[in-house]
């Protein structure tokens, strides 16, 4: 594997195939390594995702990043792709996934990981992200609000949640005190609530119900223990 986390899970493509086949719904296939949590749209045509995790070499390495785009916009029938330069710190399993760094509400405003800790090192990526979204708009031409959601405080792998989790030779190894990486962000928006993590931490999570409530005041937050999912996911 290549910067990989997981044994080669290739069959797997097969499964959306297969799928659309039985529901008779057309099938436009594509060779682009893109997982779901590496990118977000907003329904208007506005991309968002990240350049770690996108242009990885562990990807799509005969691909140029105008390339990847043009391929986005031609598949996705987008307008405009936002490039963040990096995901949450810590998320070495995905290179960077946007659905765990940030995420649209609604088109022109989206929640970013926040903390305020400049000792963090997620502090810098915050701020990066944060900049170059206040920098740039949407493919209407909107400036994007920008909803910070701190992380909570660092987590990390214990040697039980390490001992848990099934590796081979060619897999990353999960060690314990791995820092894990644990966001608010990467939640499930159904129709009428909304599915989010809780970290056993009271501080921040109680102010990921009150910031989800207040940019979701039509859906219910239901927040969801969540620990050793963050590493294995």
């Amino acid at each position: 594997l290549e910067d990989g986390c997981y044994n080669d899970w290739s069959l797997d493509t097969f499964v959306a195939k297969k799928i659309l086949e039985v529901e008779r719904i057309p099938r436009f296939s594509h060779s682009m390594v893109l997982e779901g949590g590496s990118i977000h749209v907003d329904g208007e045509g506005t991309c968002l995702t990240t350049e770690e995790c996108l242009l990885n070499k562990n990807r799509n390495p005969h691909l140029s990043k105008n390339q990847i785009e043009d391929d986005l916009k031609a598949y996705l029938g987008i307008t405009k792709v936002i490039w963040l330069p990096r995901g949450l710190y810590g998320d070495d399993d995905t290179n960077g996934h946007i659905d765990n760094m940030c995420c649209f509400v609604r088109p022109g405003v989206v929640l970013l990981s926040w903390t305020d800790d400049k000792t963090d090192p997620q502090y810098e990526r915050s701020e990066e992200a944060y900049s170059l979204l206040s920098s740039v708009t949407d493919a209407k031409g909107r400036k994007i609000e920008v909803i910070k959601l701190h992380v909570p405080d660092p987590l990390y792998m214990t040697e039980k949640e390490a001992a848990g989790v099934f590796q081979d030779d060619e897999a990353k190894p999960r060690l314990p005190g791995t820092r894990l990486a644990a966001s608010y962000v990467n939640f499930y928006i159904a129709n009428s609530g909304i599915i989010a993590p809780q970290f056993g931490d009271k501080k921040w999570d109680d102010e990921a119900i009150r910031v989800l409530s207040k940019a979701f005041p039509h859906h219910e937050p239901c927040i969801v223990a969540l620990t050793t999912a963050v590493s294995v996911d």
